[in-house]
């Protein structure tokens, strides 16, 4: 908290009048972005075509990954599970979630085998690829509309986005494992 007060040009102090916790500083720090995934899981919920609203929805969630890598587990951290005054809007969100899912596969166009937690799966891959290449929208913008493309009970054959300049000598993880670590032996 005090290096967060020194870099906000604030006294500590005032820092906890406004964030009395460190709960409290991440919600407020990425409340913008918490406040723009509750919005698009409404818009994806009122969309007239369900699977519009589902591509918009993880395209929404992807594009705000890649704009703000500590998002997600700053989104965890600020809804625990343990949290009780919390449950209720992460129960909805989930529901919500699996409302737009269903919805969607009803319509015909997403795959039946599509589970709501697919979307942790998801967002796991994206965040392992924009933490390496934080840089790289394009990889981003590309992965998003694979994985789309994947879901889709008869994926159309729209063309995706330009690729990568990425080759696979020009990945940023050493021989050894990430940061040149040998990984552990089993």
């Amino acid at each position: 908290m005090a290096t967060v007060a020194r870099r906000a040009g604030v006294g500590v102090a005032t820092l906890y009048r406004h964030f009395p916790t460190r709960d409290a500083l991440v919600r407020g720090a990425y409340a913008q972005q918490m406040e723009t995934c509750a919005r698009a899981l409404t818009e994806a919920l009122a969309a007239p075509d369900p699977w519009q609203g589902f591509q918009q929805l993880v395209e929404t969630v992807c594009a705000l990954q890649r704009e703000e890598r500590g998002f997600p587990a700053a989104f965890v951290a600020a809804f625990p599970e343990t949290a009780s005054e919390h449950a209720p809007s992460r129960q909805r969100a989930e529901r919500d979630f699996t409302t737009l899912v269903r919805r969607a596969q009803t319509s015909g166009a997403l795959r039946a085998d599509f589970h709501p937690s697919d979307l942790a799966v998801v967002l796991l891959a994206h965040c392992g690829l924009v933490t390496v290449l934080p840089d790289d929208g394009a990889a981003s913008r590309r992965l998003v509309a694979y994985l789309l493309q994947s879901f889709r009970t008869d994926p159309p054959n729209k063309p995706l986005p330009p690729p990568t300049a990425l080759t696979l000598r020009s990945l940023p993880i050493a021989p050894d494992g990430p940061q040149g670590r040998r990984p552990p032996r089993a």
